[in-house]
This record gives structure tokens, sequence and C-alpha cells, in this order.
């Protein structure tokens, strides 16, 4: 049986890839200026496709493009993080619970758990928790769902960089993510969903608290 290739992504993509690893997981910072012919010499290519990948990360909220201050890593504040959570507060659980409902299979959310009790870097713990929490809305039933929720999943991750860096809070999290996981395996979509929501309804309340009751008022 001939095999199939394994498609060679283009140089744009690379490079974006390479440029949104580094940011949520910590390598490039908020505020953080992004020089095109700095970023193509680190990734071996021109200017080209460097300038294509800022753009398509400008439109997923992970940089900003600034005619007078160039490209620079977006900044993180309590508003940002609100807004960002507040889609997830009223998609994720409901995305959850369907998923459960459906018996979809959450052997991914168990592996990367395990992956990330495993981590030894900052890096690695980032990068599985956020396969954690895609692996629990992605077989929601409802392909749009699951997209909507991927739009934000970039810039959720950075909020969460921001917030580890100033105050880790991996084993509480770590703890809250295994209960998820047990009631969504034992069939509790309402608990689970619950359990969710409090979850990340209490992160944003920890790492920035003066977000909190703005919603109300506007």
């Amino acid at each position: 049986m001939t095999s199939v290739p394994t498609p060679i992504p283009s140089r744009t993509q690379f490079v974006q890839e390479g440029i949104k690893h580094r940011i949520l997981t910590g390598q490039l910072t908020p505020g953080q200026p992004l020089v095109e012919t700095e970023l193509a010499a680190q990734f071996g290519v021109s200017k080209t496709p460097v300038r294509e990948a800022l753009k398509t990360l400008a439109g997923t909220g992970l940089v900003v493009m600034n005619q007078y201050k160039g490209v620079t890593v977006r900044m993180v504040d309590a508003d940002m993080a609100r807004e960002v959570y507040d889609v997830r507060l009223l998609l994720e659980p409901e995305a959850l619970r369907r998923s459960v409902l459906r018996g979809t299979s959450l052997d991914t959310a168990r592996e990367a758990l395990e992956r990330a009790d495993a981590a030894t870097d900052t890096a690695q713990r980032s990068l599985a928790n956020r396969e954690f929490h895609r692996s629990l809305y992605v077989r929601c039933g409802n392909p749009l769902l699951g997209r909507m929720l991927d739009e934000v999943r970039d810039q959720a991750a950075l909020v969460s960089a921001v917030a580890w860096a100033a105050d880790p809070s991996w084993e509480r999290e770590a703890a809250e993510h295994r209960e998820i996981l047990r009631l969504a395996l034992e069939g509790d979509s309402d608990g689970a969903a619950r359990a969710l929501h409090s979850h990340i309804a209490s992160f944003v309340q920890r790492a920035f608290p003066e977000a909190q009751g703005k919603g109300e008022q506007e």
C-alpha cells in the first residue's frame, strides 16, 4: 500500500506557528516588539512570510500592528482578560456538557493531563493544558461552537501565560482539571459543566481581580 506523503507546511505557516509558540510559552512577552528582519533571520526565511504570518497573528489577537510603533505582542490587562474569559464562560461549559451527553471519548483529555503532570517546564505544561481544554469541547457536536472557542483559545493562553508568570498556580488548576475529567468520565454532564465554569471563573478572579464587576456596569 502506498503511503500518503505528509504535506510540507508553507514558510508562512512555519513562521506563524513558531512565533505563536514563542508567545504562548512566554519566550516572547506582551509588549515586546516583533521586528521582521530579526524574525526572518531567526527562522531562515525572507521578510515576506514573516510579514504574512504577523498579519495572521494580528487577526487572531496575539499581536498588535501599529502604524507608528510597528508590531508588538499583545498586552494583557484586566479588560482583555474579562472579554476573553466571558466568551469562555458562556460557551465552554455548554460545549463540554454536550460532549459528555454525546458519549465522546475523553482519552485525549486524560493524556493531556498526564503530559501536564509530567512536564518539566512551563512551556510543556502550558501546551498540555491548552490541549486538555480543547479536548473537552472539540467534539461537542456543533462545529461552529468548536470554531468559536478555537478563536479565543490562543488569547486565553496568552492571558494564562501572563498570570502564571506572576503567580504560578499549576497545582490548584491541575486538581480542578482532574475533578472536571472525573465528572465527565462518570457521565455527569451538568456537574462537569459546573466544575468547568467554576474553574474558568476562579482563574480570572485570582489573576485579574480588577476585571470583576465591570461587565455588569456596562
